[in-house]
């Protein structure tokens, strides 16, 4: 089981593929974010504008620092992650230039799901992750709510369903959290963990919200 679908996904991966995965909060597909080829696919697959960025995916704190420049304590970075939450920051200039090549930022997700940090760990580099489906369609929480893309992945891993797949709250992905601005953070997208995310980056780091 565990094993073989942990080097069966990062093989896949490795190879230049698209591999559908389950995470903490929806479903994902994710391919290597140094690999150019398998970045542009993944736009192809989800008909996604060009101008949207890709979050890159990691399988722990310490991997952060060689793709970000970080401007928060690193204790904050281990309260959020992993987490619910993606961590938008000044990217650095190991990260691949054809992803995301309109912005000097970059969001990171370690999900709180050991299945996809094992498929990270596995992986030489990021990966990039983005939700499973069509763009401007509703997320997803089992594995056949995506079955429109199934032709196009090498790999799909069916973790069962995630949360309450009749809740909407269920749907919204992760928090999206600028903290590129020293002192600040600003919430891209209140996601599933607004309020917690919030109350840690305020009370606790003394962060104040910036203008979105």
């Amino acid at each position: 089981g565990w094993r073989e679908a942990v080097a069966a996904a990062a093989g896949a991966l490795q190879a230049g593929g698209l591999v559908a995965v389950p995470t903490d909060t929806i479903y994902g597909v994710a391919c290597l974010a140094q690999d150019s080829g398998a970045v542009r696919s993944i736009y192809d697959l989800k008909g996604r504008n060009g101008r949207k960025p890709l979050a890159i995916c990691l399988g722990d704190v310490d991997r952060l620092y060689r793709y970000c420049h970080v401007n928060v304590p690193d204790e904050l970075l281990r309260d959020l992650l992993p987490g619910p939450v993606t961590l938008v920051l000044q990217r650095s200039e190991e990260l691949n230039k054809d992803l995301n090549p309109f912005t000097s930022l970059v969001g990171v997700r370690i999900p709180n799901h050991p299945f996809i940090q094992e498929v990270a760990r596995a992986c030489s580099g990021p990966l990039a992750l983005t939700s499973a489906n069509i763009s401007c369609q509703a997320s997803t929480l089992t594995v056949s709510e995506f079955q429109d893309l199934w032709p196009q992945l090498s790999l799909i891993i069916d973790g069962g369903p995630i949360g309450d797949i009749q809740s909407p709250e269920c749907r919204l992905g992760s928090t999206v959290v600028d903290l590129s601005v020293s002192g600040r953070f600003t919430i891209i997208r209140p996601g599933c963990a607004l309020a917690p995310t919030v109350e840690i980056l305020r009370q606790k780091y003394g962060l104040v919200p910036g203008s979105s």
